[in-house]
């Protein structure tokens, strides 16, 4: 996946020197830039509920304030997540289903399934797995060289922590990053793909996990994703649906992958960009609980989620008419100037810092979250007490996607 514009990508337009009708802040090399910040900025300040009547994936109301997508997000009744969750329509699987994608009833009897691998009683165990394989990689890091943060330290966690939460052979572990990978470039989030290709490898995914769920739905029942789906008894038939049971794993897996690792990496570049924060980080490690959620905020892993009007809705004076595509701006809604101080400012002893929008709200708030915020906050520890300085030495390769915020590679350099 290219993670830049190229040399010949011409630049985006100064979205204070167009109309605002024309406004589109949907185009997936806004990302790569960081100019998207500007397209959300003019429409929090002019139009916070702005219709786009020509886009690459059709008509779509951008939501971009905090209290504006807390309302939309708590709101299922009348802005349904059902059928889909990113902007654009997604034909070559027939939109497989997934409970985020769901509506209540069903959604809630498919999460209930298998929170339990996530759930409070089950942070203790998961903490000390997360410290040793924390402690494993930074231990093997490079010292005076240059290495690609992202592979080394972000991706590796993340996959080694799927593979547990999965109880996913180790061995094979290299697969669920690229599976993810696969899940989340998509021409539905403005990323040209070989589609064909794409369902291929979703399909070997699928195999490989039949096998898995088939093995654990024969064993007394375990907390990993793949036994609580199997020995549920309104999931347990799902391995016979290949669509739903293939949503159901891009969900999972793109969840416990995609959020922790761009916050990984999104953290230590935020403390070189911030240097004065990173000097109170080391002057109070006290503040890595403090920070972790500061690092989410500011990264907001996830840039947008989508759903759609089930009747017409006035909403903040604009008649938002049944059907229309209604995509909350997660992005823009984490750097609201009237309810963040500051918000382009990452601030390690940031007060009320887990008041962000990177989880969501209502009914599909990440299940995950205690997880992700716990492998933050122990990697911090340990690289607090391994390291005086991480230092980026160049500019990060970004991903690209109006989906992912994240990245593909982060140059660093660790002094002996």
């Amino acid at each position: 996946m290219d993670g830049s514009l190229g040399p010949s990508a011409p630049s985006p337009p100064d979205p204070w020197s167009i109309p605002i009708e024309t406004i589109d802040p949907s185009l997936a090399e806004l990302f790569t830039t960081g100019a998207q910040k500007d397209y959300f900025r003019r429409l929090r300040h002019e139009d916070p509920v702005h219709y786009c009547a020509d886009s690459p994936f059709g008509p779509y109301w951008s939501i971009t304030k905090f209290h504006d997508i807390v309302a939309v997000d708590s709101n299922y009744a009348d802005f349904s997540s059902n059928r889909t969750i990113v902007i654009g329509d997604q034909a070559d699987l027939g939109e497989p289903p997934m409970f985020i994608a769901m509506d209540p009833p069903r959604h809630d009897v498919q999460r209930k399934a298998v929170t339990p691998a996530v759930a409070p009683a089950r942070l203790a165990d998961l903490e000390l797995l997360i410290r040793r394989h924390a402690s494993e990689i930074l231990d093997s890091l490079p010292r005076n060289e240059t290495f690609n943060w992202v592979e080394l330290v972000s991706k590796e966690l993340t996959t080694r922590m799927l593979a547990v939460l999965f109880d996913f052979p180790f061995e094979d572990r290299h697969l669920l990053p690229y599976w993810s990978d696969i899940t989340t470039t998509t021409e539905t989030v403005g990323v040209a793909t070989d589609m064909a290709h794409r369902e291929k490898v979703l399909y070997e995914c699928v195999a490989y996990f039949t096998g898995l769920w088939r093995e654990r739905a024969a064993q007394p029942p375990k907390f990993d994703f793949i036994s609580l789906f199997a020995h549920h008894p309104e999931t347990r038939d799902m391995v016979d649906n290949p669509i739903e049971l293939m949503g159901n794993l891009m969900l999972l897996i793109v969840g416990g992958n995609d959020t922790t690792r761009n916050s990984i990496s999104g953290g230590l570049l935020a403390l070189n960009q911030y240097p004065e924060q990173y000097a109170k980080l080391k002057a109070d490690r006290s503040l890595i609980p403090n920070m972790v959620p500061e690092i989410i905020r500011w990264q907001t892993p996830l840039a947008h989620m989508r759903r759609n009007a089930t009747r017409d809705v006035e909403f903040q004076d604009k008649k938002i008419g049944a059907g229309d595509k209604v995509v909350m701006w997660y992005a823009s809604g984490n750097r609201d100037e009237t309810v963040i101080d500051e918000p382009e400012k990452f601030i390690v002893d940031r007060d009320r810092s887990r008041h962000h929008l990177s989880f969501g709200f209502g009914i599909h708030r990440c299940m995950g979250n205690r997880v992700a915020e716990m492998q933050l906050r122990i990697l911090w520890e340990e690289i607090m007490a391994r390291f005086d300085h991480v230092e980026v030495v160049g500019e990060p390769v970004r991903v690209l996607s109006n989906f992912v915020q994240g990245y593909e590679d982060l140059p660093v350099r660790i002094s002996a």
